[in-house]
């Protein structure tokens, strides 16, 4: 190695650039597994960004003649040297590898690229909305390449995603997916390479916006890429508790020449810290009469309060090890202890006469913790939800249970009474039970409860495979029951199932979850030969109606909503099977359509972008209410959050921020340190300072994976 760095070295003299591409390249292999799964990381995408308009610095492709489709995309990158402002716009361009002399190429044959190895400073642009949800939280739809989207929630969603729910192209080898704007298709010798580095890319995002304490991530598969994304998420979550579930999705069978046919595909169920699975009424597999220890099994509502599994060590979450005090005589809890810091012992803490002390220790006598912090104990203590179980010899104390925020719900909507002792059913319940690895559910079926029912919400428009709504619901249904303000990302949201999916779970228990949806406006290959046989491209408007997002995504959720199709016409037929009501009688929820932009870094800190990055101020701050889109005052509070950018009206900004009490996040606009300081002092407690727009270029800043990735 000591000397290929030599030789690397010596070539940064006459060559950078291609040194950097070296250097780069020795990096990535320097890091392969002596075992486990290895493969190309290929070179970092490049997407391309029809509309964009073209300014001097941006990297281009020279689109083909109207009315040519080439099979394969041109890759070749130019940089733009200069554009001019005549009548007839022309781009100056330099080759990227400076092979060629400058040319001068008319504005609308180029289209600006990104590559993914550029920092990128994202703004979103709303294209529409529809609200019946009164003061809801909205929902969010994302037309844009889903790498960049998720670049951009970094800012607004780092560690806040309680479920991440994606159904990503299946590789199977047909048109279904690009890389680098090329169809991957089955003869690509690299074909699993380029899917897996693909995917990868993603999940690291993906990573850094889940809640690393409690939180999951559920990806469909089927059995072509199966065994290679199960290694890449073990690899990817060393951390995390994997399991994978098959779930039958056309009991008829998908024929596959010289095998059997194929019925079901794969979940694969990716949970961090205390996130489980809950209990529910679902029968994922029917095997006819229940055995007798079955039918014996009564509903469970008291849980133990010790952490299990991952994330469940004292270090992981040193404010949930903390002591019960149990009386010696009457085995009830009488107080909770203080959380015990870091580099003390347990044997350093004292314990009440009469008592013993309960704390989060295994049976191996490992440190654990509990599943709350010591202020959530109290409360639920206060409220008799904490209480001892039985008595465990092995490690000489009883259980600490506690009920879960699920039954609490349910208590508080009266469907479960609760005397302080008992908790017992005031309605008819259907048995709770644990689901099993093979689903084999008549709702789930792809076909009639996908394709047919999104036609029936799209008449005439069609998506291929779309997920069953029921499918996606009832596997949500397991991880945000207990979370009724969940926040669920799709960033292979397609058709919109996941977002059409939480807002029925939403109506079934008044939850306030939102989703965020991010899906592309691709056309699909077909569609593609037609549209340039009539001359058309990318960026033209009767080209870009009929992408996915405009064509299908939005229009299935605004008539989701509504309960009308695009034609105006109520929805036909009604939902099924957990609750059943018509269509058209829509649902109470608000939506919101953006597009991604990709701005100036120079303009935002100047201020002159502010309109495009206020959505990203708004989502950090939970999407709700009003947002502050201009500021011609010089600052704006709503109740969700405020900006601040002229600090001589300070005073007026702390006002108005003080009187709006569910206000969290305060946006302030400044350069210096001091007047930053001085504003956050006086700012109510709780609001969390945002200095604009230092936190917002810092988080855009290009990333080390990027570079070798």
């Amino acid at each position: 190695m000591a000397r290929i760095n030599d030789l690397i070295r010596q070539l940064e003299a006459k060559d950078p650039a291609f040194a950097n591409e070296i250097s780069r390249e020795m990096r990535a292999r320097s890091e392969r597994r002596a075992f486990g799964l290895n493969f190309e990381r290929h070179t970092p995408e490049q997407v391309e960004l029809p509309g964009r308009p073209v300014r001097k610095g941006d990297k281009v492709h020279i689109l083909p003649p109207r009315g040519e489709f080439p099979k394969k995309a041109n890759q070749r990158i130019w940089f733009v040297d200069f554009v001019s402002t005549g009548k007839k716009k022309v781009a100056n361009l330099i080759a990227q590898d400076d092979s060629d002399q400058p040319s001068e190429v008319p504005i609308e044959d180029l289209v600006v690229v990104a590559e993914f190895r550029d920092p990128i400073y994202p703004g979103l642009v709303s294209t529409g909305k529809v609200e019946r949800g009164g003061d809801k939280p909205f929902h969010t739809v994302i037309d844009g390449e889903n790498f960049h989207a998720l670049e951009a929630l970094l800012f607004t969603h780092r560690g806040k995603v309680d479920t991440i729910y994606i159904d990503p192209p299946y590789n199977t080898g047909a048109k279904d997916w690009k890389y680098n704007n090329n169809y991957v298709e089955s003869e690509d010798v690299y074909r699993h390479s380029k899917w897996l580095a693909f995917i990868e890319r993603r999940l690291l995002l993906a990573k850094k916006l889940l809640r690393p304490d409690d939180s999951v991530l559920l990806v469909t598969i089927d059995e072509k890429e199966f065994l290679r994304l199960g290694l890449l998420l073990h690899q990817t979550f060393p951390e995390a508790a994997i399991q994978m579930v098959s779930s039958v999705i056309n009991p008829f069978g998908v024929a596959r020449a010289g095998q059997f046919a194929r019925v079901d595909e794969y979940i694969f169920i990716v949970t961090f810290g205390s996130r489980t699975p809950v209990l529910t009424s679902i029968v994922t597999l029917d095997v006819g009469e229940q055995t007798d220890a079955e039918a014996s099994r009564g509903e469970t509502f008291w849980f133990s309060f010790m952490r299990a599994g991952s994330n469940s060590s004292r270090d992981h979450s040193p404010g949930c090890f903390y002591p019960f005090y149990v009386s010696q005589t009457s085995g009830e809890i009488t107080e909770v202890g203080q959380v015990l810091p870091k580099g003390h012992q347990i044997s350093d803490v004292g314990v009440p006469d009469g008592c013993y002390a309960a704390w989060p220790v295994n049976e191996s006598g490992s440190e654990a913790v509990w599943q709350a912090s010591r202020e959530k104990a109290l409360e639920l203590l206060s409220r008799g939800l904490i209480r001892t179980g039985r008595f465990n010899r092995k490690i000489g104390r009883h259980s600490i249970t506690y009920v879960r925020e699920g039954t609490i719900a349910a208590i508080e909507r009266g469907e479960l009474a609760f005397d302080g002792l008992e908790i017992l059913p005031t309605i008819h319940r259907a048995k709770q039970v644990v689901g099993k690895t093979i689903w084999n559910i008549r709702s789930h079926n792809a076909t009639s409860q996908g394709t047919k029912l999104l036609g029936r919400i799209l008449p005439g428009r069609k998506f291929p495979y779309p997920k069953s709504l029921y499918a996606v619901e009832d596997l949500l249904r397991y991880f945000v029951s207990e979370h009724p303000e969940a926040v669920v990302l799709d960033f292979f949201a397609g058709s919109g199932t996941t977002a059409h999916a939480v807002m029925r779970l939403n109506k079934q228990d008044g939850g306030k979850r939102t989703s965020i949806s991010i899906t592309n406006n691709e056309v699909s290959s077909d569609e593609q030969e037609l549209l340039r046989s009539k001359k058309l491209r990318p960026g033209d408007a009767d080209w870009e109606k009929l992408g996915i997002c405009e064509y299908i995504t939005k229009p299935r959720l605004h008539a989701a909503v509504t309960g009308k199709d695009p034609t105006g016409e109520a929805i036909q037929g009604s939902y099924k099977f957990t609750d059943e009501f018509p269509m058209a009688q829509g649902f109470e929820e608000n939506a919101e359509f953006f597009t991604l932009t990709y701005e100036a870094p120079m303009r935002v800190q100047s201020n002159r972008e502010f309109a495009r990055i206020a959505p990203l101020l708004w989502l950090r701050a939970g999407s709700r209410g009003r947002r502050i889109d201009s500021l011609e005052n010089g600052w704006g509070v709503t109740d969700g959050y405020g900006v601040l950018e002229d600090l001589d009206k300070t005073d007026e900004f702390l006002e108005a921020m003080n009187s709006a009490p569910a206000a969290c996040i305060a946006y302030i606009v400044t350069d210096e340190d001091r007047l930053f300081e001085s504003v956050t002092r006086d700012l109510p407690t709780g609001v969390e300072p945002v200095r604009l727009y230092q936190s917002y270029l810092s988080n855009f800043e290009i990333d080390a994976m990027r570079r070798v990735r």
